[in-house]
């Protein structure tokens, strides 16, 4: 079931952002009814594992990648439009930044990206996401972290230090959550 979310999702914004002046915004619109249109479906979102949300992210990468989008910009749109879409069927925000985290690196891994680039960039839209929400921007950095350390970690122990290299050397992440995250994702 979630290998064809992420086939869907990737044909989805193949076909979305084709030929469109702006890329972000088509990404982040497709996303995000992605994101709806699957969670609408399951009965009580509040209780999902948001598994989904991982598989979503990952087409997204995947498919901004076949039409040559920057994945950077990329991942911190498709985690901002995966929180923000969550939150609109009612679901837990904290978690799916997690989730759309541990999607994008995955499919960042899969189309060769910079691991470490797009982790930062998964974080600062999980926090963006949270922001425009009214939801608590440490609780989703500390999420977006954890699950991108999560997934680079399932790449490969160099891919998992990359990761936290970069989340911890990014200027524009709060330092201290940060660094509270990395620290509790290495126990």
């Amino acid at each position: 079931m979630l290998d064809k979310i992420i086939k869907e999702t990737t044909s989805a914004v193949v076909a979305a952002i084709q030929g469109v002046d702006d890329i972000l915004t088509a990404l982040r619109n497709v996303v995000k009814s992605q994101v709806v249109g699957i969670l609408q479906n399951i009965g009580d979102v509040g209780e999902a594992t948001l598994d989904e949300v991982v598989a979503v992210g990952t087409g997204a990468i995947k498919g901004a990648h076949e039409i040559g989008t920057s994945i950077t910009e990329a991942a911190k749109s498709t985690v901002r439009s995966l929180v923000v879409g969550v939150s609109d069927v009612g679901g837990d925000v904290i978690t799916a930044s997690g989730k759309a985290a541990q999607g994008v690196i995955t499919g960042a891994a899969d189309v060769g990206a910079d691991l470490g680039k797009t982790a930062v960039a998964a974080v600062e839209g999980a926090i963006s996401a949270a922001g425009a929400i009214g939801s608590n921007t440490a609780e989703a950095a500390k999420a977006a972290v954890t699950g991108a350390i999560k997934a680079a970690t399932e790449v490969g122990e160099e891919a998992g230090t990359a990761v936290k290299k970069a989340l911890l050397s990014a200027a524009s992440l709060p330092r201290d959550v940060i660094d509270k995250a990395v620290k509790g994702s290495s126990k």
